[in-house]
């Protein structure tokens, strides 16, 4: 029996299974690296470990420091979670060979399907049907998918679409796999743009029963990552459904499965249907099977590692859940990670963190960092060694459509006060009439992007007339002038929005009210530093301000704004000059493609860098002259930095 069990994972995940430890009795053992020390899923477990560093491959991915944490515990077995060891067999393997208990499947059938090529020919010889290309990808096979051998998460993988291509992108597939995932191994198979990603739920016991705990769709991806996902998957007739559950259980049979995992499929527009991978872990979007099976999967991956058997038949599915992940990211400005600090996350209607079941209000929260002003610990930082999840929020409804809206309205209200985020991307993916009608395909984002990845510019102006009110209330001392008989100038700020535009406010309350000379049908109904009611025509609004430093969060109805407060006498010296390039986010410089003195071509990639387990292109914003590249392989550069210069040739 498990009485005390490490997570060897962080942030969402280790609070996650953190939960149904307490349900459960058991005691819980946390690890964390220096970045994560104030982490929530520290301060919420019994006992917590430190890895001394901060990249991941000191600390999350080393085996020995993590056995050795459990040891030191006193923690009878160990939990992977997902990502980082969680689909190393090595390291279930060491984990059993130190008298541990692994929360995990066997070794065996990790490693079976630790490589996506190997997996590929097991399927197949089980009667699993698989996407193939022959050793020599021609003309015909075109569009084709480069991808890594091991691991996932979108890492190491290239859309190819000429055979001229294709050498570059295996070269730089197998560079990104090698720095992930330790091996360079890469492969090719057939590139489906608008087809429909599916998965299966296994779980498994050691008395020979195999559940498929019913399908997801996780059609709704960027840069091959999931973003929503949603249970059942929509449209499937029946014939399909039984197809892809028995594919999905003859995969998990055919190397002797236990635990939970889940079969990975790709569904072609033409019906056919092939299987992708099998991930040997809990997936990230579990959530949305246990809101329609009322299952707690963590719960059973612990029951199934104590040696239970499980029923002969999972319960049937009710209702619809579905799952938007919270990024801390721009997909305006193709999808870059941000970083910094998180002060403020609010979703309305979630009372209870991490309820399996359905809540009254049908809402779940899942989150890594905390709710409610930094929350006891302070306020939490998003770094750039780690993914950029911040959260994942589920709804359930008794219907599709239904938990959509209710979705969409509980993201539309949070607050959520830190880097820039996909929330607005999110809202309207959901709100889509596409996607309200089931038409989802993993192109869904390019497809639609004209409608997804907008502005909103109209309501900044008023957002910003409303924190110019507040900052007013902050600092009395600045009102009287505005009350005199005689004209006064006007209170004069500058701000700039989220994406680039800058907004001067100008304005002056008099006896006779607010006079705002951009808006002159806008009335002041009242103010205060967190707080200013407008009245625009016969509309009522009011909208809560938050200040953090020269950041502030307005949050109106249903809208939100982070404007950064501007000097009203810019300094002529800070001026760049034109081609200048500056590091979008803090990371590590992997790859250098130019020199300087050479000339370029607006486009050519420069450079890259690594964030956030992701790399990011720089390219010449035009031709000219490379004339400054002050950066280096292995360097690490902060927000802000210059990485080079483009003059005009």
């Amino acid at each position: 029996m498990i009485t005390s069990l490490l997570v060897a994972n962080r942030g969402e995940i280790a609070r996650r299974i953190f939960r149904t430890c307490r349900t459960l009795g058991i005691a819980t053992v946390a690890v964390y690296a220096d970045p994560d020390a104030d982490a929530r899923h520290v301060q919420e477990a019994d006992t917590a470990v430190r890895l001394p560093g901060a990249a991941p491959a000191d600390t999350y991915l080393r085996a020995d420091l993590l056995i050795r944490a459990a040891l030191d515990a006193g923690a009878d077995a160990v939990h992977p979670g997902y990502g980082f060891l969680s689909e190393n067999a090595e390291f279930a393997r060491a984990v059993q060979d130190a008298g541990l208990t692994w929360v995990g499947p066997p070794p065996a059938a990790i490693a079976a399907m630790g490589s996506k090529t190997a997996a590929k020919r097991l399927m197949a010889a089980a009667g699993v049907p698989v996407l193939s290309v022959g050793p020599r990808p021609d003309e015909a096979d075109l569009p084709l998918l480069v991808k890594a051998a091991a691991g996932g998460g979108g890492r190491g993988m290239r859309v190819v679409r000429t055979l001229a291509e294709l050498p570059e992108a295996l070269a730089a597939a197998r560079a990104e796999a090698a720095a992930a995932f330790g091996d360079d191994e890469v492969f090719c198979e057939p590139y489906l743009p608008t087809g429909r990603h599916l998965e299966v739920q296994l779980l498994a016991d050691a008395h020979g029963t195999v559940w498929a705990v019913g399908d997801r769709d996780c059609s709704l991806q960027r840069r091959h990552q999931k973003v929503i996902e949603e249970a059942p998957a929509p449209g499937l007739d029946p014939d399909l459904r039984t197809r892809l559950h028995g594919a999905a259980t003859a995969a998990a049979r055919a190397i002797g499965y236990r635990g939970a995992g889940t079969a990975e499929f790709l569904l072609a527009p033409d019906g056919r249907l092939a299987f992708l991978e099998m991930n040997t872990r809990l997936q990230v979007e579990h959530p949305v099977t246990e809101a329609v099976t009322g299952l707690d999967l963590v719960a059973l991956q612990l029951a199934v590692a104590e040696g239970e058997k499980l029923p002969a038949t999972p319960p049937s599915a009710r209702g619809c859940a579905i799952e938007a992940r919270l990024y801390a990211e721009d997909p305006a400005r193709d999808w870059q990670p941000t970083a910094g600090t998180v002060h403020l996350l609010e979703v309305p209607g979630v009372d209870v963190e991490f309820d399996t079941l359905p809540a009254p209000a049908g809402l779940r929260l899942d989150a890594g960092v905390g709710e409610g002003a930094g929350g006891e610990g302070g306020a939490d930082r998003v770094t750039v060694h780690y993914d950029a999840m911040l959260a994942k929020v589920i709804a359930w409804a008794p219907t599709r459509r239904a938990a959509a809206r209710r979705l969409a309205d509980a993201l539309a209200r949070t607050r959520l006060h830190g880097p820039a985020t996909n929330r607005d991307l999110l809202v309207r993916a959901l709100r889509h009439p596409a996607f309200l009608d089931g038409a989802v395909h993993t192109a869904f984002f390019t497809e639609h992007a004209d409608q997804l990845l907008g502005q909103d510019g109209k309501s900044a102006p008023l957002a910003a007339l409303a924190a110019a009110l507040a900052d007013a209330a902050v600092h009395p001392g600045a009102i009287p002038s505005g009350w005199r008989n005689l004209p006064s100038q006007p209170q004069h700020k500058r701000y700039r929005t989220a994406d680039g535009a800058e907004l001067d406010v100008r304005y002056r309350l008099t006896r006779d009210g607010l006079l705002a000379e951009d808006h002159p049908d806008v009335q002041l109904l009242g103010s205060a530093p967190e707080s200013v009611d407008l009245a625009v025509g016969p509309l009522r609004r009011r909208y809560r301000i938050a200040r953090h430093g020269d950041q502030v969060f307005v949050d109106g109805p249903t809208e939100h704004h982070t404007l950064t407060v501007l000097d009203r006498f810019p300094d002529p010296a800070a001026q760049l000059a034109p081609g200048t390039l500056l590091a979008p986010m803090p990371g590590t410089v992997v790859r250098i493609a130019a020199e300087p003195g050479r000339p370029v071509t607006a486009g050519q990639p420069l450079l890259w860098l690594e964030a956030m387990k992701m790399e990011h292109q720089v390219t010449a914003p035009a031709d000219g002259l490379l004339a400054e590249l002050p950066v280096a392989v292995g360097q690490q550069v902060e927000t802000g930095a210059v990485l080079a210069v483009v003059t005009s040739s």
